[in-house]
């Protein structure tokens, strides 16, 4: 059993780069983000971490979230403007998206915080957030894809 405050019991769970950006998806403050960060890479794994909200209409939402991650992977080095790269992106992100958008309005408002890990075979996005028609009814949701690079 881990000691209280003692956060290297996860660890041992960064076992593929899916866990590693759901983990780092689902951290709620820059404080365990950046520890969280640190176990990530401490497994290998490379990562960064963005967000996005809006609409679930394509324009907005669907934009916005392709935008942000390749933005987001380019500028922190995890993929190289390559094709290859990229469509793995764009592959995993959709993969992604598809477990946040079922059964969702297309008038939900949407905030997501996304993370994404990779080692050299595998490229992962995961989305976590929330969702809802009024502010009142906001609920989590959460998305995971995963495409070799």
């Amino acid at each position: 059993m881990a000691e209280p405050g003692n956060q290297d019991f996860l660890v041992t769970s960064v076992k593929s780069a899916g866990t590693a950006a759901m983990l780092l998806a689902i951290t709620q403050t820059l404080y365990d983000e950046g520890l969280m960060k640190k176990m990530v890479a401490k497994s290998g794994y490379r990562a960064v971490v963005t967000e996005v909200g809006g609409k679930t209409t394509f324009d907005d939402f669907n934009e916005k979230i392709n935008r942000a991650v390749i933005g987001a992977c380019l500028n922190s080095g995890i993929i190289q403007k390559s094709t290859n790269d990229i469509h793995a992106v764009i592959h995993a992100t959709e993969e992604a998206k598809k477990g946040i958008l079922v059964s969702v309005s297309t008038s939900a408002s949407l905030a997501m915080k996304i993370a994404v890990a990779r080692d050299d075979h595998w490229i992962a996005v995961a989305l976590f957030g929330k969702s809802a028609l009024h502010y009142m009814t906001n609920h989590e949701r959460a998305g995971l894809g995963v495409m070799h690079i």
